[in-house]
């Protein structure tokens, strides 16, 4: 899968991550010596500098993955570009700090607290005398009530993504002044701090017809340091200008313009000199890495003709110069377009000098996913066993470890290390341990090198599209299994990895062959074999490399994976979505608000009115009564404490049920001109727009990377 992201809090569990593609009472408390929540594993990497030394002026040209459908964050159709302009040009009461924590946003609210609980649980916003629209009018309780009607859930001719938090609110009234506004909710509500962040003006939210359609294409009136200047969707830009009306720190920034660029095309445009800062895969920033090194300009492991041995190029001048002339001219010809590529790369390379590389994790984590609602995985004991098969760590060290990251896997769900509610709970399942995987298994009724029906070959379609199965000797090469050395998967096949080709055994009593310790497991006739899909496109590299990992892991167990490769395009709806799977590698974003965001997620599915499964957002469909009850409890308890303490239950109890397996958070690389400060890799914080800039000319950045101990990718 291409890298994909979701819009803000608001549709961020709308839609999973398809690859290995961010997104708000007091601050809340630090992290104790005795707070499982732990500290971040990587800190931001933003080249930080006080804003007297960054030029007034200049334009941004930040990389994107498209220009959204819409600029509603509220619609199912928002995406990563739709939070980026929301975070931009309009009030959040709440953002998040470098911990993925809310805090209160002082350009918007003086205070925000809980006043009453009896009877009802009353919030007091009160607001910045000089937070006003971009039209001049002030924000006030107006706008929180539109807001509400609109995600509320009551009138259905509102085409909302979901109304999560907003169908807890009774009703919104002005406090003692224009600057007050009183929230009183119908149900107690501890996540209310994830509410009117963003928050949209009464003119967008006022009515049906101006929420559908109003705000899809345009925002005509904004409060933030920028407002939407052009949405331009034949050259795919989106450009923000400085707001005149914005009351707080002016934008260093005139403009950001927001290109759409695909990731692989991304290099080539930051040394055209047409991008600033993008958003890159481990090999381009391979590239700028080396590029940056002194007297680098090319590297004999990279760019064109990089993999020709002394042989191969001994041969090319043979044929160069050899008796048959059809065959000279070729080579000639081959030749110089090799050196008219190996001069363009070296060009690039001396451009990208001029960029570095700034990495952290991204506020999401890739998972394993087991499909429970048919097949092997049906049986807890077996999706157990997966998972205790897995070295997650190594894993972690697969991906993470060669670009200098924290090499740790996630250990819950529902938050990240240094997020209020995060903790360790992965003890809840186990490490790994072949020998009660293999217990498990047997327990289960699984057994290596029992008799197995032979079955008719089938040709194995790649999807909805037909894909015929690889006939190139690949698929060979995977039943014999990965080289071990071997640390890319290979693209655009499919293939069975198997652990030898099943076949009947003699009679109960007959000796065993002697490679029965090879042999797969089987059940009823049938060996256990789980269908493992992948995404086939450019961005999937590295999930197909994990997924090489975990096949291998598994066939230790005597579990046989057949994967099978198919579009990113149909990889999520026609795969995950569905039910189409046994095993599946996709990404959740984090949430400082697990008890609302993460709840569907792992909500049991119940039977719809049709006779269909509503699984919500659990597309694993395994969920249990007892996870359920723990979220009701936590979104309902206002004591903080006591909140994270039931999400840590629940958290302790999906793991217990292993339908997912969280596995590491994902690298978050970006490349940056060396002069643009307070941006990069903005790591689990929201990012500060005003703050943003170039260098003036001499001046310096405050300080380095904040990745401690990091290596060069």
């Amino acid at each position: 899968m291409s890298q994909h992201g979701v819009g803000p809090r608001a549709v961020m569990r709308s839609v999973a991550f398809l690859t290995a593609g961010v997104l708000a009472v007091p601050a809340l408390a630090g992290c104790g010596s005795d707070d499982p929540s732990g500290k971040p594993l990587a800190g931001q990497d933003i080249q930080p500098a006080p804003r007297d030394r960054i030029t007034d002026g200049g334009t941004l040209r930040w990389a994107v993955d498209s220009v959204p459908d819409t600029l509603n964050t509220f619609q199912s159709d928002a995406d990563a570009t739709t939070a980026r302009v929301a975070q931009a040009v309009l009030p959040s009461m709440f953002r998040l700090d470098a911990s993925g924590r809310p805090e209160r946003n002082p350009d918007y609210l003086e205070s925000a607290e809980v006043v009453d609980t009896e009877p009802k649980q009353v919030v007091l916003y009160k607001l910045n005398q000089q937070a006003v629209w971009s039209d001049g009018r002030e924000i006030g309780a107006a706008d929180f009530a539109a807001q509400w009607r609109a995600l509320s859930g009551k009138n259905t001719a509102y085409w909302t993504a979901r109304n999560a938090g907003y169908d807890r609110i009774q009703k919104i009234e002005r406090g003692d002044n224009a600057l007050e506004v009183r929230v009183t909710f119908s149900r107690p509500y501890a996540d209310w701090r994830s509410l009117f962040s963003p928050l949209y003006p009464k003119d967008v939210m006022g009515t049906p017809d101006s929420f559908n359609d109003g705000a899809r294409k345009k925002l005509k009136v904004s409060a933030g340091p920028f407002t939407v200047k052009e949405v331009d969707h034949k050259d795919e830009e989106i450009t923000l200008a400085r707001s005149p009306r914005w009351w707080g720190k002016p934008a260093k920034l005139s403009e950001i313009v927001l290109r759409t660029v695909p990731r692989d095309k991304r290099a080539a445009e930051l040394a055209a000199g047409d991008l600033d800062l993008a958003e890159i895969d481990p090999t381009a920033a391979r590239r700028i890495t080396v590029a940056a090194r002194p007297q680098s300009s090319t590297s004999p492991l990279m760019g064109p003709g990089a993999d020709r041995s002394a042989a191969d190029s001994l041969e090319s001048w043979a044929r160069a110069n050899g008796s048959d002339e059809d065959a000279a001219d070729e080579e000639i010809v081959a030749r110089k377009k090799l050196r008219k590529a190996a001069a363009k790369y070296a060009r690039q390379q001396q451009a990208l000098s001029g960029f570095e590389v700034r990495k952290s994790l991204e506020p999401a984590y890739t998972q394993l996913a087991l499909n429970g609602a048919e097949g092997p995985l049906t049986d807890e004991r077996v999706r157990r066993a997966v998972a205790r098969a897995l070295d997650r760590k190594e894993l972690a060290r697969v991906v993470l470890g060669p670009l200098g990251l924290p090499a740790v896997p996630v250990g819950s769900h529902l938050a990240l290390s240094g997020q209020a509610a995060y903790a360790d709970n992965s003890g809840a399942l186990g490490d790994q341990d072949t020998k009660e995987a293999q217990a498990l298994l047997a327990d289960a009724g699984w057994v290596r090198g029992g008799p197995v029906k032979e079955e008719k070959k089938k040709e194995k379609a790649a999807g909805p599209e037909g894909g015929k199965a690889d006939d190139t000797g690949e698929d060979d090469k995977a039943r014999r299994g990965p080289d071990p050395a071997e640390h890319v998967a290979r693209d655009g096949k499919q293939y069975a990895h198997q652990g030898g080709r099943p076949g009947a055994y003699a009679p109960r009593g007959t000796a065993a062959p002697a490679n029965q310790e090879a042999a797969p497991l089987a059940k009823n006739g049938k060996p256990l074999t789980l269908r493992f899909v992948l995404p086939s496109g450019p961005g999937s590299q590295t999930l197909r490399t994990v997924a090489d990992r975990i096949s291998r892991m598994l066939e230790r167990v005597g579990i046989t994976t057949e994967i099978s490769k198919v579009s990113d395009e149909s990889y999520f709806k026609d795969h995950i979505a569905s039910g189409q799977y046994d095993l599946a590698l996709y990404s959740w974003p984090a949430t400082a608000f697990p008890a609302t965001d993460a709840r569907p997620v792992y909500a049991k599915p119940v039977p719809a009115a049709d006779g269909s499964l509503n699984v919500e957002q659990n597309y694993t469909r395994v969920g249990t009564d007892q996870v359920d009850q723990l979220f009701d409890e936590a979104v309902a308890t206002l004591d903080e404490s006591e909140s994270r303490s039931l999400l840590r239950k629940a958290d302790s109890r999906i793991w217990a049920a292993a339908g997912s397996i969280p596995l590491f958070q994902r690298p978050q690389l970006l490349a940056a001109r060396k002069n643009l400060v307070n941006t990069g890799a903005f790591g689990l914080g929201t990012p500060v727009y005003e703050d943003m800039g170039f260098l003036k000319k001499g001046a310096k950045p405050a300080a380095g990377p904040s990745v401690k101990g990091s290596k060069a990718p």
